[in-house]
């Protein structure tokens, strides 16, 4: 999945759960991905942070927020 596609599907998610915070968000995300995207994302964040060991769950939760952040730019 790219980081696009992974912000389009942020911004669906979101859109369906209005009163999650962006955490919560990203943790539904990771959860219906499925375990092999999930793997991906905690594999992406674990290399990024230039470390060889994580939680997966937490690491993948950890991408999708990261790609979220950098991607919608600077806040107003």
């Amino acid at each position: 999945m790219t980081d696009e596609e992974l912000l389009v599907e942020f911004a669906l998610t979101r859109l369906d759960n209005p009163g999650l915070d962006l955490e919560e968000i990203a943790a539904l995300v990771v959860r219906r991905a499925g375990p092999e995207q999930m793997l991906e994302f905690a594999s992406r964040n674990l290399a990024t942070r230039g470390e060889l060991r994580g939680a997966l769950f937490p690491s993948a939760v950890e991408h999708v927020l990261r790609v979220v952040l950098t991607l919608r730019g600077p806040a107003d």
